[in-house]
């Protein structure tokens, strides 16, 4: 099954089950394996390799029916295979799955149980890239439709550049951001990888000042049917000019030129937590309007008692420290 029929198969597919996440990953030295289930559902499986143990982790899969009984328990065996065979003490899964007392269930009568820490943004904004740009805007808060046309009077302009000195300038400068907000950014190498694995499907945005300073910086990785702000940057000018605001209208506009069905806005605070990571975040994505959404929580398919009771409590305490 090629990458083209999964999604119109699995249309809430994105690109972290794609064959070029698992370059990605290949050219950071994991082993990646990659699983058609005749026909029937794809899984992209990434071998990750911790002190505390070695597992297997499927983000945002497998894309299968989960309502077919019989299809997700063989399903589940098999990937149960796979890991024994390449020595791991669980399976770390997150499937797209809405979360709601069926999925969950489901879930749970497979014998998988809830995973310590997040995998790949379960709470989320998506925002329907088919209504027209004058509904996009009206669909914005108040403040935030301002703001984007602020932007536009006070000159600032939005580049999209893929060359390999905008990931480097991209990488400094989240570097110098994770030090102001407090989290941990991925290294040059795996953005580098992230370029050269998804060849024109992604791009760095700048958002600058008339005069050229940088504002805001976002990394764009986009398919068929979604586009996926995944990263983020900002220098110290974005506290009080909207370069973001800017920035994310402008990736808006060019997806829906590309017919693009959705936009995801990757990762907020789940409700009712103000000390979560994207707590500040939250309310700048929320305000472009577009609907929560929150997919099941990862789980875990364990296949060693023993290690996996080490691991699950290393990752319960660094979810308490880190404000996961």
């Amino acid at each position: 099954m090629n990458w083209e029929k999964i999604m119109k198969k699995y249309p809430e597919a994105n690109f972290l089950q794609s064959p070029a996440y698992g370059k990605m990953n290949e050219i950071l030295g994991y082993k990646v394996i990659s699983e058609d289930f005749n026909d029937k559902g794809w899984a992209l499986m990434i071998v990750r390799d911790a002190k505390r143990g070695r597992y297997l982790e499927i983000p945002c899969g497998p894309l299968i029916d989960w309502e077919d009984k019989k299809l997700a328990r063989k399903v589940c065996e098999r990937i149960s295979e796979i890991a024994k065979r390449e020595k791991c003490v669980f399976v770390r899964i997150r499937p797209q799955l809405m979360a709601n007392k069926k999925n969950l269930q489901i879930l749970a009568d497979l014998g998988l149980k809830k995973s310590p820490m997040h995998l790949a943004a379960e709470h989320t904004v998506l925002i329907d890239l088919t209504l027209s740009e004058e509904e996009l805007l009206a669909n914005m808060r108040r403040q935030t439709r301002y703001d984007v046309r602020r932007a536009g009077k006070l000159g600032i302009v939005v580049e999209k550049n893929r060359d390999k000195k905008i990931f480097e300038e991209f990488h400094k400068v989240q570097a110098e951001t994770a030090k102001r907000q407090n989290f941990i950014p991925p290294d040059l190498k795996t953005v580098l990888a992230e370029r050269e694995a998804f060849g024109d499907n992604i791009s760095i945005y700048t958002a600058r000042t008339a005069e050229g300073e940088a504002i805001a910086y976002g990394m764009i990785i986009q398919n068929e049917h979604e586009g996926d702000y995944y990263e983020a940057a900002s220098t110290l000018l974005n506290r009080k000019l909207p370069g973001a605001h800017a920035l994310l209208w402008q990736a808006m506009q060019d997806l829906k030129k590309v017919n693009c069905k959705r936009f995801n806005l990757w990762g907020i605070a789940p409700t009712g937590q103000p000390n979560h990571r994207y707590a500040g975040v939250t309310t700048f994505k929320t305000g472009f309007g577009g609907e929560v959404v929150e997919y099941v929580p990862a789980h875990d398919l364990v296949i060693s008692k023993i290690g996996y009771l080490k691991d699950y409590v290393v990752e319960t305490a660094r979810k308490k420290k880190r404000h996961l």
